[in-house]
């Protein structure tokens, strides 16, 4: 028996037309669960038998939400995900080690960062947009709200990019060490190498790393015109190269402080008014380890 869990509201409610693709995927019989249904996932997986597997369809968002309603629950049966979003961020990052299109995904959804931003404590499966993604992120939600069509994301960060976002000042503390940025465009903290739609912002980054060390990325310094033509590279992993405007850190504690308010995302989820944010993974550093002040990147 396997057990197929799905969210019949997303994408535009055919959530459970989409996990059906698992019937030609698994062989047996399949058992199908509205996670909207489910009041308590935890209780929900402790009553199914150990031998039995249990099959997560949807994109990002429904991973983030099932990880974190198990928490670092110990998850005897095998849990599979198989992607029905759009995104699919994750699984473009642990593709190399899927079959047939889904991957067990047990040690992929425990000892997860987390964020803590406005209130919020939530874990996290790919990472933290701030700047010109949270952005994004909070224009399309408008354009949802108001019922103005198709979103497209590209179009909303280059007008973005050249007229209305407003590139911000930001201190950085990693693991105690500060670092202060000016005219930053981009501020996130990496669990995987990719979001926003397949940009591979952080290539460096294993989501299974030893140390479960973060990467904070940033892109700052430059004008709109360098900015918008060198944005494109992200999705290939290029703009790495660029290190006069942009930056990686690895660490286990990260603190991100813009000085005025900007939207951020979580795995898609947009927080509004933001000025700051912490990430802290799933093993941090003792204080005697922490460094001192870096100084000032322009």
């Amino acid at each position: 028996m396997t057990h197929v869990l799905y969210n019949s509201a997303s994408d535009n409610g055919k959530g459970y037309e989409n996990a059906l693709e698992v019937r030609n995927r698994v062989s047996g019989d399949l058992v199908f669960d509205d996670v909207l249904k489910i009041s308590d996932m935890k209780s929900f997986l402790k009553d199914i038998p150990e031998n039995e597997d249990v099959v997560l369809t949807g994109g990002d968002g429904s991973l983030n939400y099932f990880a974190n309603d198990v928490g670092d629950e110990e998850i005897p049966n095998n849990v599979y995900y198989f992607p029905t979003g759009t995104g699919n961020d994750f699984m473009k990052d642990v593709e190399d080690f899927a079959k047939d299109g889904m991957i067990r995904i047990n040690e992929y959804i425990r000892n997860l960062p987390t964020v803590y931003v406005n209130g919020i404590e939530r874990k996290f499966i790919n990472g933290i947009g701030y700047g010109i993604d949270g952005y994004c992120c909070e224009v399309a939600d408008d354009i949802r709200e108001k019922g103005k069509g198709k979103i497209n994301y590209t179009s909303i960060a280059i007008k973005g990019l050249l007229f209305h976002f407003k590139p911000t000042n930001a201190t950085v503390t990693v693991d105690g060490v500060k670092h202060t940025y000016k005219k930053v465009w981009l501020a996130p903290t990496m669990n995987g190498r990719y979001y926003g739609g397949g940009m591979n912002i952080a290539p460096a980054q294993d989501r299974l790393n030893e140390e479960k060390e973060v990467s904070f990325c940033v892109m700052y310094g430059s004008g709109k015109i360098k900015t918008l033509m060198v944005f494109p590279t992200i999705f290939k992993g290029e703009h790495i190269k660029h290190t006069e405007m942009f930056e990686v850190i690895s660490g286990k504690e990260i603190t991100v402080e813009f000085d005025k308010p900007t939207a951020l995302q979580i795995d898609g989820e947009t927080v509004r008014n933001v000025t700051s944010y912490t990430v802290r993974s799933g093993a941090l550093l003792p204080k005697e380890e922490k460094g001192q002040d870096e100084g000032l990147k322009v």
